[in-house]
């Protein structure tokens, strides 16, 4: 059923909804793994990156509360549910337990850039289908982008 009409014909509506729908799966991911890290950092560098994972969190449940609301914009109905995020996340996370501080810094690394690379697929995708849906990617990609390299530089130089 179809509570939300779409100017969008549907075989870009459901190019969108998929981008959309995976997109809020990675966003809602990686704000549930950065808390999970930001609880159970330890080293030396704890308070600066255990504030620095606030800022990822709040990003990403910001973003993902924009891509869900796209999605219901074009009559589809946004799954974010726990069962649906368990199931369906697949990006890097932290180990359980205390985890140092610098594996903390390249868990998020490696996190963030494989969303990038998730979003550019996404971005592709949406070009032709819906170039609103693609605008707010593009946005999201930048965004995280930026995080991936305030991360990064944490661990510099590498093996330190």
């Amino acid at each position: 059923m179809t509570v939300v009409k779409s100017t969008l014909p549907e075989p870009a509506r459901r190019v969108a909804g998929d981008a959309l729908q995976g997109t809020l799966v990675d966003l809602l991911g990686l704000s549930l793994i950065a808390k999970q890290a930001h609880w159970n950092i330890v080293g030396p560098r704890f308070r600066s990156i255990h504030l620095q994972l606030d800022e990822v969190v709040s990003l990403a449940r910001t973003h993902a509360d924009t891509v869900a609301e796209r999605s219901s914009a074009l009559g589809l109905p946004p799954d974010g549910r726990p069962e649906t995020i368990a199931a369906a996340y697949t990006l890097p996370g932290p180990k359980d337990g205390w985890v140092r501080d610098n594996e903390v810094v390249q868990v998020i690394v490696d996190a963030l850039a494989a969303a990038v690379e998730r979003l550019r697929e996404r971005i592709g995708a949406t070009a032709e289908a819906d170039p609103v849906t693609q605008d707010l990617l593009i946005t999201i990609t930048g965004d995280l982008e930026k995080q991936r390299w305030m991360f990064d530089a944490e661990n510099w130089p590498p093996g330190e």
